[in-house]
């Protein structure tokens, strides 16, 4: 449950029942990490929202407006701590929703979309801390992801996929699922992307057709090189992520997560992992594990 929202830079109850994100996910969302000093990474987030916007057709809010909104509701200003929030130990989490706004019956979009954006603030997840240090369990999803070009690489409300996928497990030992493409690439998990280490060669997935260009994935990607690390993009499939010596999941919130058993492959958190992960750290991207 949400803390503190804004709609439209109001305090309000909710959205009317014709807005076309609640009825057809016609928006996009971020979803952002908030640490003592305030969000991290906001400027990737807010250029990821306005990539989803302009690829959706839907007016982008102005960044001084969603930054006055995203420092209200986190209290990120020098003489607030966000980490103090009710039910938080390590931080807390803003959500960035913007819809097309309200619209009658039917897909056809408004002639002129007034959206609709709720700027909210949550508890951190409690994530046992041994996922950061020992690593995660993982399996792979039997859902596959569809090809669609048009909607890759942004977070659009279409959830559907992510959904269904993570329904397929209730063992709260597994952490994480893997999710594949209709080619049995692998993709990503359902709320993280991976890299995988194999001969010191960092590989992860090609998204041009399916998933999500996380924001750490991208810091990831951005900091490979003043690490001495090659990154390749490509088409992985099971069998050649079964060979890696080192696999780990990321995303804003739960930074960097080893992986320690893959359906029923072992393997251990690794030094390419641990040293991204510092990197992260020092470039203040992910709030450092417990």
């Amino acid at each position: 449950m949400a803390i503190k929202a804004l709609i439209n830079g109001q305090v309000q109850a909710g959205v009317a029942v014709d807005d076309r994100g609640l009825q057809y996910g016609d928006g996009v969302f971020e979803t952002i990490a908030v640490a003592e000093a305030g969000p991290l990474c906001l400027d990737e987030h807010f250029s990821r929202l306005r990539e989803g916007c302009e690829r959706l057709s839907i007016p982008p809010p102005a960044l001084p407006v969603l930054r006055a909104e995203v420092a209200l509701v986190s209290g990120s200003n020098p003489s607030s701590s966000p980490g103090s929030n009710p039910g938080s130990s390590s931080g807390a989490v803003v959500k960035i929703i913007l819809t097309r706004g309200e619209g009658g019956r039917g897909y056809a979009p408004p002639a002129e979309a007034r959206p609709n954006r709720i700027v909210a603030l949550y508890p951190w997840p409690a994530y046992p801390s041994e996922h950061a240090s020992a690593g995660v369990r993982l399996r792979f999803c039997q859902r596959r992801y569809g090809i669609n070009p048009a909607l890759a690489g942004i977070k659009h409300l279409n959830r559907l996929e992510q959904i269904l996928a993570r329904a397929e497990w209730q063992d709260q030992a597994i952490a994480e699922a893997l999710v594949m493409d209709l080619d049995d690439n692998v993709i990503e998990g359902t709320m993280s992307n991976f890299f995988m280490v194999k001969d010191n060669l960092l590989l992860t997935s090609d998204l041009h057709a399916c998933g999500v260009r996380g924001v750490i994935r991208q810091k990831i990607i951005g900091l490979a090189a003043g690490l001495g690390l090659a990154v390749h993009e490509q088409a992985i499939s099971q069998a050649l992520l079964r060979q890696a010596d080192e696999i780990f999941l990321c995303n804003s919130l739960i930074g960097v997560w080893p992986a320690r058993m893959l359906a029923d492959r072992p393997f251990k958190p690794g030094p390419i992992t641990r040293r991204i992960r510092r990197a992260l750290i020092g470039e203040n991207a992910i709030i450092p594990p417990c």
